[in-house]
């Protein structure tokens, strides 16, 4: 073969050789613009939205205070003779606390006692003569008027002697003792102050929306902080009439009976009153909301649409395929409308059904088609 037809053939070969491999290019690339491309996925985890009771509740916080407490204070002078009772202790109403010495009460007691029985001697006298006429009838009311008011100055004596002995005008306990053992007293002087311990009385000023919906006998509970995980059952006493202009507030007073007697007055507390309650509600987490633009919406774990088929001619630029996650897992935003809020949990009223799977944790890291990667949790 000659040097000329050698070289012909290597340019055939040549260009056969180039031909086919152009071919198998134009094949793979088609290919690849069919598939759609993977990302890595946000990962979340979610809950199920599902049905179940719900209350609605208004929540407030007040100091506890007594319904009643009493001071007591001396009604004459002495010195303090005797003490019944220290700080903490329980006392009922009339029940006697301390004693004055009632020496000087006593010698008027006994005085006043003898200028009565004299002025009775004396009207007794009157009273036999005046029939008779042997007394002026001006002089028998006089004895009489006397008599009267020896009556009532003996009434008085006995009555300043048991102001010597000091007693309970209320049931409760004994919250402060301001007085010792031989101190002089002086009438109007404060010694105890008792405070009783139950009931014990909360007072909520409650926002004036609530006004047409809280009502007297509604049951309430209380969570005090220096009692953690203790709950305290009662119930609204009265609601004020009015609003507050100034603060746009109502008066709710709760009222508590503690037989355990664990509570004091003055204890900071956390009160919820239970105004309605549904059975069978949608419910979510409250985490899985998201409030932006006014609105609130709950991202929902979706499976990704397909990725749209390839067309046959390759002349046409190839268009733009879906991002999709490895596992063909997207969050897609759903609005909602949303109704009572009971702890962690929130009613959902439209929106969104039963079953959904909604993002709980990762749900400020995604948008609407984010691609996700579901976490093992308990959902």
């Amino acid at each position: 073969m000659t040097s000329a037809k050698l070289r012909n053939v290597l340019i055939l070969l040549a260009f056969v050789g180039a031909a086919g491999l152009l071919s198998a290019c134009n094949r793979n690339g088609a290919a690849a613009q069919t598939k759609a491309p993977t990302v890595d996925a946000v990962p979340v985890e979610i809950a199920l939205a599902a049905h179940s009771a719900i209350s609605a509740s208004y929540s407030g916080t007040a100091a506890l205070v007594a319904d009643h407490e009493a001071q007591v204070t001396a009604k004459t002078s002495g010195v303090l003779k005797k003490l019944y009772v220290e700080e903490g202790m329980t006392v009922k109403a009339g029940q006697l606390l301390a004693e004055l010495d009632d020496a000087d009460a006593m010698a008027k007691a006994k005085q006043a006692e003898a200028q009565m029985h004299k002025a009775e001697a004396t009207f007794a006298h009157a009273q036999a003569a005046i029939p008779k006429h042997l007394i002026p009838e001006y002089e028998y009311e006089q004895d009489k008027f006397d008599l009267a008011a020896q009556r009532a100055a003996y009434d008085a004596a006995k009555i300043q002697l048991s102001y010597t002995r000091i007693v309970a005008p209320v049931d409760g306990v004994i919250a402060e003792r301001s007085i010792k053992l031989g101190n002089l007293v002086q009438a109007n002087q404060n010694l105890f102050r008792i405070v009783g311990m139950n009931p014990l009385q909360a007072v909520l000023n409650v926002p004036e929306r609530q006004l047409g919906i809280l009502k007297a006998g509604q049951t309430v509970q209380l969570e005090a902080d220096a009692l953690p995980g203790k709950k305290f059952s009662g119930s609204i006493l009265r609601i004020a009439p009015v609003v507050d202009a100034a603060s746009g507030t109502f008066r709710v007073t709760c009222q508590f009976h503690d037989a355990s007697a664990v509570l004091r007055p003055g204890m900071f507390a956390r009160i919820d009153i239970v105004y309605d309650q549904r059975a069978d509600a949608l419910t979510v987490p409250r985490s899985a909301l998201v409030e932006e633009d006014g609105q609130t919406s709950v991202f929902v774990v979706e499976k990704a649409p397909p990725a749209p088929a390839a067309k046959a001619e390759v002349a046409k630029p190839a268009a733009k395929t879906p991002v999709v996650a490895a596992n063909g897992l997207i969050a897609h935003r759903q609005l909602v409308k949303i109704g009572y809020s009971d702890g962690d949990k929130v009613e959902i009223i439209s929106g969104l059904d039963a079953g959904a799977r909604v993002i709980t944790v990762g749900r400020n890291a995604v948008r609407d088609g984010t691609a996700v990667l579901v976490l093992d949790n308990k959902a």
